[in-house]
């Protein structure tokens, strides 16, 4: 992990979205466990993110807001996902921040 990815900090704290591949998902439902709000497993055994009205977005690629109080958690379950398959990105030039491609 680069010092990038350990600890949310200034503009990284805004505007973020984050999403999920499923090709990589592996179902572990680690992702749901720290941020319940954001993630969900579905009936495929797969991890999916949630809308803002706790919608399953099962679109491939899709993405959805990530809110600020829980930005630590939605971190933590990229960090520790097996799978390597959650991808958190910012919104206004879509660079990943946290997660498999981060820089």
């Amino acid at each position: 992990m680069t010092a990038q990815q350990d600890a949310p900090t200034g503009s990284e704290t805004q505007d973020l979205e984050v999403w999920i591949d499923q090709d990589l998902c592996t179902g572990d439902g680690i992702c749901v466990q720290y941020a319940p709000e954001v993630f969900e497993l579905d009936i495929d055994g797969l991890a999916y993110v949630k809308s803002d009205q706790d919608e399953l977005l099962q679109d491939k690629g899709a993405t959805t807001r990530v809110p600020l109080p829980i930005l630590q958690d939605v971190v933590d379950s990229a960090k520790e996902c097996p799978g390597d398959c959650i991808h958190v990105r910012r919104v206004s030039d879509r660079v990943e921040v946290y997660g498999p491609e981060a820089a």
